[in-house]
């Protein structure tokens, strides 16, 4: 008996060498992953530690690692422990096509492989690059470039009752459209355009580099559209407010002005479009890559080699599930019935002093009814 429990005691101690091993094989390394995924039934990407109720995205993806050998098991109960950083938190529902993460892990032989053998099929890794040690994803992001995909029936004027797989939008009001959207160019004070920010909080300012909507396309006899918009960084329900308000002018139920009035200090009542479209296509690393991405040790952190994987990914599992959900839960046509419950009307002072600036903003609609900010 006494042999029989060296033996084993051997033996443990001999797997645990192997460990070792394999770990001194592999030490640590901070890398960035490319991740794809469709956000559908999770609640958006951060893991809630010790809140199994809700599940999201990283959950999956921590699993998968101490699954995979990348990471100790500990590590995924304490996130810290592996520097672990993701470049955008993305809302519940939210789908991705270039999210990036940045962690310390051991570089173990296919770790790719290994890691995508244990998550579920709309969740893939498609891209690994090693990076600086101080390396942090969401910190050194100086851009972010998100779609939102959408019915073109959300853009028919609500006096035009409108058979919705029939609607095909014309030119002129894909124009219309697209004048609002550049309307957001440039920096504006955002606090309408999420919640729990007042007028006043710094943070509220947000720069936007571009916004527009693409041609529209036939899927499965519906007409959709792609709004894309590249911003510095974007607050909760930020993007999904900025098409909301649009959607709102365009169908008729707001006027233009809306737009400039909500940029202000008074509190506006911006809409917020379903976040069934929403995907986050791309993140920018621009500095980064000019100080690091030929340095010799390090690549820049650009992904044109991945660009076709990125493309399936979409064409498989994003674009499906935003149609599908679309057809069956009817999530724009029953957020468009909502619209009009929103209080689209300026309060009385600021209807007076609507009459002092009139002057002042007629100068502007003379322009492109932007503001100062729309270059």
């Amino acid at each position: 008996e006494e042999n029989g429990h060296q033996n084993k005691k051997l033996k443990s101690n001999a797997d645990e060498e192997d460990a070792e091993d394999q770990n001194k094989k592999s030490p640590k390394r901070k890398i960035v992953l490319l991740m794809a995924y469709s956000g559908k039934g999770y609640h958006g990407m951060q893991r809630n530690v010790g809140s199994s109720q809700f599940k999201t995205i990283e959950d999956d993806l921590v699993s998968a690692l101490v699954q995979s050998g990348c990471i100790p098991e500990n590590h995924g109960e304490d996130m810290k422990k592996m520097s672990f950083q993701r470049c955008a938190r993305t809302d519940k529902g939210v789908s991705a096509a270039g999210q990036i993460v940045s962690l310390k892990v051991r570089l173990i032989d296919d770790i790719l492989e290994k890691i995508n053998n244990h998550l579920p099929s709309h969740i893939r890794i498609l891209g690994l690059k090693r990076v600086t040690g101080g390396f942090n994803s969401k910190n050194k992001c100086d851009a972010r470039t998100y779609s939102y995909m959408l019915p073109t029936f959300a853009f028919a004027h609500k006096d035009h009752d409108v058979q919705e797989e029939l609607y095909r939008l014309d030119t002129e009001t894909l124009e219309r459209v697209n004048k609002l959207l550049a309307c957001y160019k440039g920096t504006h004070n955002f606090h309408n355009f999420t919640s729990q920010k007042g007028p006043r909080d710094p943070s509220a300012k947000r720069y936007i580099m571009e916004m527009y909507c693409g041609e529209p396309f036939v899927r499965e006899n519906m007409e959709f559209a792609v709004i894309e918009v590249k911003g510095q960084s974007f607050m909760m329900h930020q993007i999904r407010k900025m098409i909301g308000l649009v959607i709102a002018v365009v169908k008729g139920y707001a006027p233009e002005s809306i737009m400039e009035r909500s940029w202000g200090e008074e509190k506006v009542d911006v809409p917020k479009a379903p976040g069934l479209g929403l995907v986050l296509e791309k993140v920018h690393f621009e500095k980064y890559n000019r100080r690091f991405g030929n340095d010799g040790l390090h690549e820049p952190l650009e992904w044109t080699e991945e660009e076709e994987k990125i493309a399936v990914f979409k064409e498989q599992y994003i674009y499906p599930t935003i149609i599908n959900t679309e057809r069956e839960e009817k999530s724009m046509a029953n957020w468009l019935n909502t619209l009009p419950i929103h209080d689209f009307n300026s309060s009385a002072v600021e209807m007076q002093t609507n009459n002092k600036n009139s002057k002042k903003s007629s100068d502007l609609e003379g322009s492109d009814g932007c503001g100062d900010d729309s270059d």
